[in-house]
């Protein structure tokens, strides 16, 4: 048995299917759905249960010997939530007794992370994990703050003698896009968005830039398509010997101008049109303009698959998902 928490959500529900796909039919969701379309994103998979995170220890208590793995994907992932009490509570604490209890009870965990945790990018993408390191880093909103705190939690956790995880990994996820991220609203990829702006008529819409080293559009990205991300934890599931810290990005920065033209290239269009609109006053002090994944670790780790070049993930996502009768995976 494996728990997958946030396993309605985006990555998360990509990750079921990947476990169904692999003779998984147990595998517990942990998850709120609420009352809009995110149950469709699970709608389609066997599952063993469906608990609410109010539910996930005694859950855990009960059902101790059965579990393989907890898959820590849930989270307050909005990068603009001002509520910095529910960000400590869902992105710190919880993470703290999901560590605790497979550490006590000798089970796997893997737990997403984030790029934000880089900040404005100064101190660079490399996912060193001493406390040293971590400790230079700093977030530019809630959400990046408390997922960097319980990075820096762990690392100073693993040079203690206290007891652990059979496996312990933390990814740091870049800009990740594919199917499935609909319930987002504003929070849902730029790749998603721009293909519902291009559908309605109107043009892509990206921000101008708000400094002079990158031109309107030219603010770039380490986009990241949702299959690879489910790729390296699959494998990660099948190599229970690698733990650490890890980037999970495509290693290429790619400019949102650039993915608008894929986007527009895998609608059938022969030219894009982009309008270029002001970015809005709360973003200005904390916008990244540059990410790209370090990719040398998890590659030193024994991950070779590729990851998929943008043009291509955006074609299969926009043909196959967006454009679909069905969009879900």
């Amino acid at each position: 048995m494996i728990i997958v928490t946030g396993g309605a959500g985006f990555i998360g529900s990509n990750i079921i299917k990947a476990l169904e796909e692999q003779g998984y039919h147990d595998t517990i969701v942990c998850d709120w759905l609420g009352t809009d379309a995110k149950w469709k994103n699970i709608a389609k998979r066997e599952l063993g249960s469906i608990i609410q995170p109010n539910e996930i220890f005694p859950f855990l208590s009960q059902n101790a010997s059965r579990i393989e793995a907890i898959i820590h994907m849930g989270a307050i992932s909005t990068t603009t939530e001002t509520n910095v009490d529910a960000c400590i509570q869902n992105n710190f604490r919880l993470s703290q007794g999901l560590w605790s209890w497979c550490a006590t009870n000798k089970k796997r965990f893997i737990y997403a992370s984030s790029a934000a945790t880089y900040g404005d990018g100064s101190k660079g993408f490399s996912d060193q994990e001493t406390p040293e390191h971590l400790s230079c880093l700093q977030p530019l909103n809630p959400y990046g703050w408390t997922k960097h705190l319980f990075d820096r939690w762990l690392a100073r956790m693993n040079q203690t003698n206290v007891e652990k995880p059979t496996q312990c990994v933390g990814l740091k996820f870049f800009n990740v896009f594919g199917p499935n991220e609909y319930h987002k609203e504003g929070q849902k990829s730029v790749a998603c968005a721009l293909t519902k702006q291009i559908q309605d008529g109107n043009p892509a819409r990206l921000f101008k830039s708000n400094h002079t080293k990158y031109k309107d559009g030219g603010q770039m990205r380490d986009f990241v398509y949702v299959k690879d991300c489910v790729d390296v934890i699959t494998w990660l599931l099948e190599t229970p010997d690698v733990n650490g810290l890890f980037n999970v990005g495509s290693g290429e920065a790619r400019s949102f101008k650039e993915l608008a033209e894929s986007v527009f290239k895998s609608m059938g269009y022969d030219a894009p049109r982009i309008e270029y609109i002001d970015m809005p006053d709360q973003l200005k002090d904390k916008y990244q303009n540059f990410t790209q994944a370090d990719m040398a670790k998890l590659r030193d780790a024994g991950y070779e698959k590729r990851f998929t070049p943008l043009e291509e993930a955006v074609a299969d996502y926009v043909r196959n998902y967006l454009l679909a009768d069905d969009p879900y995976a």
